[in-house]
């Protein structure tokens, strides 16, 4: 028998709050319509390439939307729906800045696989399809997880502050190698690849020769489909730093998936902005370590001793330091020139 509710279980203030299920239907239905209008207006595929002003309107779009969105929360929210409003927007701007460093790697993995600028919104397009199912899902399952072991989060910590350390030394190239990707070694093993792009096509149909004679056809697999796959498996990476983080200001499911996902799904216009603000993430990574390692003390706080970081401090907190990261690479921008 299936529930007609989808029960969020979460504690505040010692009550239950229950997402009925239209609210989870309406968001999907909101997500699947604004992809739709993303990849229309970005034309026809494979047939114009995005440019930085179209990027920048688009990207612009994307966070207006988003912030509509809070103030939905903000106003339909079933109890605390100001505290709610308040994650949410927390969760999102971890997110989105986590997401900016990621958008470096994507850039790197287009220039190995030679792919031309025109058909990268293809490939960005039903990547972010494939993090939406794959999100969703982690999301789900963590909640599942902290709800029964609520322990858990003190891992959570201690991995966030372990990754932020890290980021103080950490390269943009490091984060992942192509030609090491195990699922794509796995998908060679079993399906084949050419080595030929062929424009904006995943799969292409070959025809089978022995001499002179036509002995059938086979599908072959393209490098735009290869550079999918790797994208696909590099944002799990990416997945198991940001969900954890979103989890240091919210336990709601509904919050957590809602603002991960609204993160991710302006990616692919600040993907192609990157060219008019790339010169300003200089010191992006070192803010990014700070903001990790401050929602990994967050977690241990609440989960050793109970002490709990309110959002609005958490959010001020997280604001200011990617508003310092940016000026500082600002300011060497202008002492260079």
């Amino acid at each position: 028998m299936l529930p007609n509710r989808i029960f969020c279980t979460f504690a505040v203030d010692m009550e239950m709050i229950v997402m009925p299920m239209w609210a989870w239907i309406l968001f999907y239905v909101l997500v699947i319509v604004m992809l739709m209008i993303d990849l229309k207006s970005f034309g026809k595929k494979g047939q114009h390439e995005v440019g930085v002003s179209e990027a920048l309107k688009m990207t612009t779009v994307w966070i207006v939307v988003s912030l509509l969105f809070c103030a939905g929360i903000y106003f339909f929210y079933p109890g605390d729906s100001h505290e709610k409003a308040l994650e949410f927007l927390a969760g999102y701007l971890i997110e989105k800045s986590l997401s900016m460093d990621n958008l470096f790697v994507f850039l790197m993995l287009f220039s190995f696989f030679g792919v031309q600028r025109k058909y990268q919104h293809e490939v960005l397009f039903w990547g972010i399809i494939g993090a939406l199912v794959l999100r969703s899902f982690f999301i789900f399952a963590g909640t599942a997880v902290i709800a029964r072991f609520e322990w858990v989060l003190g891992l959570f910590g201690l991995f966030l502050i372990y990754t932020g350390i890290k980021m103080f030394w950490h390269k943009g190239d490091e984060h992942v190698d192509p030609s090491r990707n195990v699922f794509v070694k796995v998908f060679k093993r079993f399906f084949p690849v050419t080595d030929q792009m062929h424009d904006d096509k995943f799969f292409i149909k070959e025809t089978r020769k022995r001499g002179d004679k036509e002995t059938g056809e086979r599908w072959l697999a393209t490098p735009l489909f290869i550079a999918l796959i790797v994208i696909e498996t590099t944002d799990v990476a990416f997945a198991v730093d940001s969900i954890p983080a979103v989890f240091s200001v919210s336990r709601d499911p509904f919050i957590v998936l809602t603002s991960n996902i609204f993160a991710i799904l302006g990616l692919r216009a600040l993907y192609f902005a990157l060219a008019a603000i790339a010169k300003y993430f200089t010191y992006l990574k070192y803010g990014l370590g700070i903001i990790l390692s401050f929602v990994g003390i967050k977690m241990l706080l609440e989960v050793l001793w109970g002490i709990e970081v309110s959002t609005p401090l958490s959010l001020a907190f997280i604001f200011v330091v990617l508003a310092l990261s940016m000026l500082a690479g600002r300011k060497t921008i202008n002492n260079k020139q």
